[in-house]
Formats: C-alpha cells, structure tokens, sequence
C-alpha cells in the first residue's frame, strides 16, 4: 500500500510518513517524523468516506480527537501532538509508544509477582483517575490500550470510546470488550464512569492469577459470568497473593457500584509492605497466554441475558468495541 493515498494533504505537507504500524476498522497507523525537528511519531489515519452514513461513528472520531487534547499532557496517557483534516481524510498524529503493549506482556509473561502487578496498576490508575477528575470516563480499558514506551513508561491510549461526564451524571451505551466491560453496562443499565475500574480490576486479577476472574468455556458462558460477577480466588491460584491485594480486588470488582472503589480510593491502599507508588517494574519469563477479544454473535447475546434474567438492550459486536443494538 502507499502511504501517500491513505492520509491527508496537510499530513503529507507537514510531516513525512513511514511504515505502517497497525491497522484498524476504519483506517491505518503509520509511523511518522517531523522534518523540522525529526522527533518520530504515531499518526492514525481516518478514512472519512467510510463512515459518512453512521453518525455514531463520526461522533466518535471526532470526540477522540478533543478528548485527547482535554486530558493532555499527563505522563501516562498517550500524548496528542497534531491533527490534520481534508475532505477524505482525518488524521491524528501521537507521541510514538512502539515498545510493547500489556497485551503482549500478559502474552509471555503470565502471571505477575504482586509487586509488579501494582507497578503496571499505579500510572494506570493515575491515568483513569486524572481523566475522571476532568469528567471523562476512558469506557474501554484494557491491555490493548495500555501502551509502553522506550524508556518502559506506562501510556493509556485509545479514547475512542471516551465520553465527557459531570459530577454525577450517568452514562448509558455498551462500549468495552468482553473480559473487561463491567456487568453494569453489559446489562443496559446507566452507569458512572467506574466502569473504567471495574475494567482495571479485572486487568489486575489477570496480572496476579494469569486467568480472567469471570470465565467459561464459550462465548455465552463468559457473558453470564461477567453478569453474575461471582468473584472468586482459587487457592492453588491466589495461595501467594496477599489479603491485601485480593481485598482490593474485592473493592474494584464489586458489583454494587456505589460500593466498588473510585480510582482515588484505589491509589490510597497499600498492598504488601509498601504504597502503590513505592513498586518498580520488573520483566519475568513465564509463559502464557492473555484472553484475546472475541466476535459475539447476536443469539449468544440474547442467550447471555435472558439466562441472568436481564434486559438484553445492547448488542455487543465484534473484537473490539461494542456498539448499540439497531432497532
């Protein structure tokens, strides 16, 4: 592909573009540099004329893009650094985090000593609770979106979901991925903007026991754990995890939101001998594998939700995001 046919005019005036570096629904990520300054970046490049008739998919583009500029700069969320339009094209370019991401270090590396668990979890919940005190909720957290840098610097990324909020107010919408999306929003019922924690939650169980904390052995069976959100801690599992940790997994992954954490409480527990700020990041070797996002049809929805009893609004769809059910 070239890449002068898949980008804006401005983008090409301004920058010069490389290869690519991912790929998404509705365009692609190339790696960039400024000739001016030669600092490399990331740009995602939006074809525009594939989502002309959805208007949902527009507002989102767009909000991505000024959601960005409103929670930059932070040092642990994905620097904003340009945006550049034309009639076909939007494209919005990144700081460059090509390290890894926490996808891929679940991937080889399954389970996480405490210690290193809660150094991934301390920038990631200074990230979602500085978006929260600016009234934006992240809605899709995962390990996807959980990005590393050169110098090994956590960056949350990804706000294409991202929605504004006021004090109080609810949200309503399906947006997550299965795994991580809180069973509040699964169910169709408004929600507040812990759902990011209830997604960080799951995140850290997987950290400590190298399994999802709400499993089954299909599609189906998934969505009535997730729904149910029975939380466990297998012995053989959890025997070196400490009370403290699972007590704050407790916290996060409770079901009753006006009892489940804020991203400031979370910040405040110790776990182990020492605060959340006091861990460093450490690589280990073991290998494993992370839950991968799935395709979930429509009748293994209905089916989810009418086994737990509850209203089956939405519809999620695809590996990623999930969007609302058509009527």
């Amino acid at each position: 592909m070239k890449t002068e046919n898949v980008m804006s005019e401005e983008l090409k005036r301004e920058y010069r573009v490389c290869e690519e570096i991912g790929r998404g629904r509705f365009g692609v990520v190339f790696k960039c540099y400024s000739p001016v300054t030669g600092e490399t970046f990331a740009v995602k490049s939006i074809n525009k004329v594939l989502i002309a008739d959805d208007s949902i998919d527009r507002q989102c583009l767009y909000n991505e893009a000024k959601i960005m500029h409103l929670v930059s700069p932070n040092p642990h969320i994905v620097r904003i650094v340009d945006v550049c339009e034309d009639d076909t094209y939007l494209d919005i370019v990144l700081e460059l985090c090509n390290s890894s991401d926490l996808f891929h270090r679940l991937s080889t590396q399954r389970v996480f000593s405490e210690s290193d668990a809660i150094a991934v979890m301390v920038p990631l919940m200074e990230a979602i609770a500085h978006c929260h005190r600016l009234g934006v909720a992240h809605r899709d957290i995962k390990p996807d979106n959980i990005l590393f840098n050169d110098w090994n610097e956590l960056k949350l990324a990804d706000f294409g979901s991202a929605q504004c909020f006021c004090e109080g107010e609810l949200m309503s919408g399906v947006v997550g991925t299965p795994y991580y999306v809180a069973p509040e929003v699964l169910a169709g019922r408004d929600y507040n903007e812990k759902v990011d924690i209830w997604s960080a939650g799951v995140i850290l169980y997987i950290m400590l026991a190298g399994i999802p904390p709400f499993y089954g052995d299909s599609t189906e069976e998934i969505f009535e754990a997730v729904l149910r959100a029975n939380l466990r801690f297998p012995t053989r599992i959890f025997r070196s995890v400490s009370l403290a940790a699972k007590d704050l997994l407790r916290r996060m992954l409770c079901k009753d939101i006006s009892r489940r954490f804020s991203a400031e409480q979370v910040l405040r527990i110790r776990v182990g001998r020492s605060t959340y700020r006091a861990t460093t990041w450490s690589v280990g070797s073991k290998k494993g594998a992370s839950p991968r996002p799935m395709r979930v049809d429509q009748s293994t929805y209905r089916t989810a939700t009418k086994r737990s009893g509850l209203n089956p609004r939405w519809l999620p769809v695809g590996g990623g995001p999930m969007c609302p059910l058509e009527s």
